[in-house]
């Protein structure tokens, strides 16, 4: 990939370093902030709030990687439409913790509309389509959502960015148990798969490589990649990663995530 920036995963975290140039970013995506209000209202389940928990980690993660910004690879909250109630003083609190300390993006995803509209004045805010960050020429990282086709604009990137599909593996032991974790998919893109008209372009050279980002918030479910039947959520998901390797949070690289 020549010199592409390095999208760089913190080992044992739902989330990764990019290098932008003159900014250091932190990336995470589908925080579902207030799922638990979500879960209460959708299906009737009563959990304790971890809002602090999720709050603590952000700006915890902010300091020990001496990121510049934070990126939100959409789904910040997890109620479609405008925050209230308890979501909304959960986004509050935690977007004021953050943009105390760094700017914050919001790269807009199918639960964003209302955040996006209430929070205009303390986020940047990059549309569903998606858009490039860094200031190298030759050299953005393309970020995206994913519930929804991308801007062809970002087969410029070196590396692209999704959220939205949560991937998990589930994982079996030799005694017939098993359980499910969290995943990273990379790859290779195939840019004729990324677009709506099918028609891939960019820079030439070599295709941007694919991040498929696990889900920061560990209750909000995810799509088990290495299950036959599982449909994957994005549009261009799997068509556009015709190969790539699952890694867990650890870095423990599972290989193609298709044989796991």
């Amino acid at each position: 990939m020549g010199d592409a920036p390095a999208v760089e995963p913190v080992v044992g975290e739902p989330a990764a370093v990019a290098d932008l140039g003159r900014e250091r970013a932190l990336l995470v995506a589908d925080v579902h902030a207030g799922i638990e209000v979500g879960l209460r209202y959708e299906r009737g389940v009563e959990l304790d709030s971890r809002a602090d928990e999720r709050r603590e980690r952000l700006v915890d993660l902010i300091a020990e990687t001496d990121a510049d910004r934070l990126v939100v690879l959409g789904d910040l909250a997890h109620r479609i439409g405008a925050p209230d109630g308890d979501e909304r003083e959960e986004l509050e609190t935690l977007v004021r913790a953050v943009t105390d300390r760094v700017p914050m993006t919001l790269v807009e995803g199918n639960h964003d509309a209302g955040v996006a509209e209430a929070f205009a004045d303390d986020l940047d805010v990059i549309g569903p389509e998606g858009g490039l960050l860094g200031d190298e020429p030759g050299s953005p990282v393309g970020v995206v959502h994913g519930h929804t086709w991308p801007d062809p604009a970002l087969l410029d990137a070196d590396v692209v960015c999704t959220g939205h599909e949560h991937p998990q593996v589930r994982l079996e032991d030799a005694v017939g148990g098993s359980r499910v974790e969290r995943a990273w998919l990379r790859g290779e893109l195939d840019p004729a798969a990324f677009t709506e008209a099918g028609e891939g372009h960019g820079r030439g050279g070599d295709p941007p490589e694919l991040v498929v980002f696990p889900a920061f918030n560990e209750r909000s479910g995810g799509t088990w990649v290495n299950v036959e039947g599982q449909s994957f959520l994005a549009p261009y998901l799997p068509a556009a990663l015709p190969a790539a390797d699952a890694y867990l949070l650890d870095g423990t690289r599972l290989g193609d995530y298709r044989r796991i």
